[in-house]
């Protein structure tokens, strides 16, 4: 039953990758917001860059707030990787794309103090002949870590589609049987009462019964 799931998640990510060879554009694509603690989470941050903002130089900053508290930078990438001092020291990723426009990160080992709010700051200069503009975006990332997974929404409803369809099919099968059973039933009694009313047929009427031959 778990195999369905899969098989929709399987469809979707192939989906996808289709899409982008097809298109050959950059999806920016939300990052997930819930966590298993003792697992790896990737905080996915996309910032699509147009053909003509191609030659660009960016930074990525990260920062992350716990409940009530203030935002504290985690992380930077500028020319090169810079892990700040903090509880993620040691336990943090990255996982950027060479074009700069997935500027994720990796946490490692994620435990339930893990949970608060990520910001992911991109700042780009663009390399133009006439001006070198700044351009700037922010993703937040809301994420709740948990001690064990949860059943998934679509998972839920995929299986109690399956039961569904599985009780609709019994019940269909049933009628047929029933329905096939009183037919044969019915086949089988007429063909009784026919051989009881000709054994009930004296034998001299049985000849006068015979079909006449033409000549």
């Amino acid at each position: 039953m778990a195999a369905l799931p899969k098989l929709v998640c399987a469809s979707s990510v192939a989906l996808v990758v289709w899409a982008g060879f097809c298109s050959a554009v950059c999806v920016e694509v939300p990052s997930e917001t819930e966590a298993v603690q003792g697992t790896h989470m990737k905080l996915l941050c996309i910032s699509c860059m147009k053909r003509e903002e191609v030659t660009a130089s960016t930074v990525v900053e990260w920062f992350y707030r716990p409940e009530g508290g203030k935002d504290e930078p985690i992380y930077e990438y500028r020319k090169t990787n810079h892990e700040f001092p903090s509880r993620f020291s040691g336990r943090l990723q990255w996982n950027g794309s060479k074009d700069m426009q997935d500027v994720s990160i990796t946490v490692l080992n994620v435990t339930l103090n893990d949970s608060g709010i990520y910001t992911c700051n991109i700042t780009r200069e663009f390399e133009f002949e006439i001006h070198r503009p700044l351009f700037t975006s922010s993703r937040l990332i809301h994420l709740t870590v948990v001690e064990e997974a949860g059943e998934d929404f679509t998972s839920v409803i995929s299986e109690i589609m399956m039961y569904i369809l599985l009780v609709f099919l019994t019940l269909w099968l049933l009628i047929e049987m029933v329905y096939c059973y009183r037919k044969v039933s019915k086949a089988e009694e007429a063909a009784q009462e026919n051989a009881t009313d000709y054994l009930a047929i004296p034998s001299e009427n049985k000849e006068n019964c015979a079909v006449p031959v033409e000549e």
